[in-house]
């Protein structure tokens, strides 16, 4: 066995053949798998025996079988061959430019807004780098190394790394012309008098509504007439006159600067506990490009969401 240091050195050639007959069986099938003649494969495995002094293959009919020593060492072989993987791409890692491909999930309510602005500028400041952009409206319970999720909305635990990026406040929104028809709300004991629009089914359990000089006020929301899964329906349908429903301030901001007056605020002071934005990602290392655009996604944080934050913590 080769020896550097006291330490056994092991031909990565050999235990690559040892670990793919281990999957096949079969010299044959492996040796064309590998693009290799079938005497250099055999070669390679009988130079790995000893080494280690052992034999690890022995032949039954048609097959090749583990032995004791096989078994025992295919672990440590597979183990080894992951070592060696993960330290070529971290080193081409360091030589080469910031690319490859990026997973990025985000909660609907932030994707018109916020987000096509932010992927513009990532992707132009890292050119080598192929982005997937997908919007959600329900939190994720397990994540991809090369993937990460911006949330909107309470969490749970679900094995991810979740890094709070700040609050979005909301209000009870309408348009103009729905209140003009049924009447515009001046106590949150009168919401259950209009049409209430929900958006699945937040305020089922009911909504707590705070003022800073009111006693807190619990608002039992009556079934709603329509229920959406999207944030953009359910933006929509308050836009149109459907009934009152609750939203986050920024995100009604952002709308007015397309469709100014669709929307306008009703009990203004009652608001609920402010929605915390989370982004979430895989525990551990990351590749570079998960790196970049984690750092990146902290850089473009609006400032509102930080004064937000502010207020809910106070």
């Amino acid at each position: 066995m080769t020896q550097l240091g006291g330490r056994a050195m092991y031909d990565f050639d050999e235990l690559a053949a040892f670990a793919d007959v281990m999957s096949t069986g079969s010299l044959t099938r492996s040796a064309q798998k590998l693009g290799l003649a079938k005497s250099t494969l055999s070669r390679r495995i009988s130079q790995l025996e000893a080494r280690l002094n052992q034999p690890l293959l022995r032949r039954q009919a048609n097959r090749l079988i583990p032995t004791e020593a096989g078994l025992l060492f295919q672990s440590y072989c597979n183990e080894l061959l992951a070592m060696a993987a993960h330290s070529q791409e971290a080193l081409a890692e360091l030589r080469e430019e910031i690319s490859g491909k990026v997973t990025l999930e985000v909660h609907g309510a932030l994707a018109r807004g916020w987000m096509a602005g932010v992927v513009d500028a990532f992707l132009t400041r890292y050119p080598k780098v192929e982005l997937t952009l997908h919007t959600r409206e329900t939190p994720p319970s397990k994540m991809h190394s090369n993937s990460v999720h911006i949330w909107l909305g309470a969490n749970h635990e679900c094995g991810l790394n979740q890094e709070r990026l700040g609050y979005l406040s909301r209000g009870l929104y309408a348009n103009p012309s729905y209140l003009k028809q049924a009447g515009r709300p001046q106590h949150p004991s009168e919401l259950g008098e209009h049409a209430w629009i929900d958006l699945l089914d937040t305020a089922s359990n009911g909504l707590l509504l705070h003022h800073s000089e009111h006693p807190d006020y619990l608002f039992d929301a009556p079934r709603s007439r329509l229920r959406v899964d999207l944030t953009v329906l359910h933006i929509d349908a308050i836009a149109y006159g459907q009934g009152i429903g609750l939203l986050p301030h920024w995100v009604v901001a952002r709308r007015e600067k397309h469709h100014p007056g669709d929307l306008v605020r009703c009990l203004p002071g009652w608001e609920p506990a402010a929605l915390p934005v989370t982004m979430l990602y895989a525990y551990g290392q990351h590749s570079r490009r998960v790196n970049a655009l984690l750092e990146f996604l902290r850089e473009q944080v609006p400032a509102e969401w930080q004064t937000t934050r502010s207020r809910a913590n106070a």
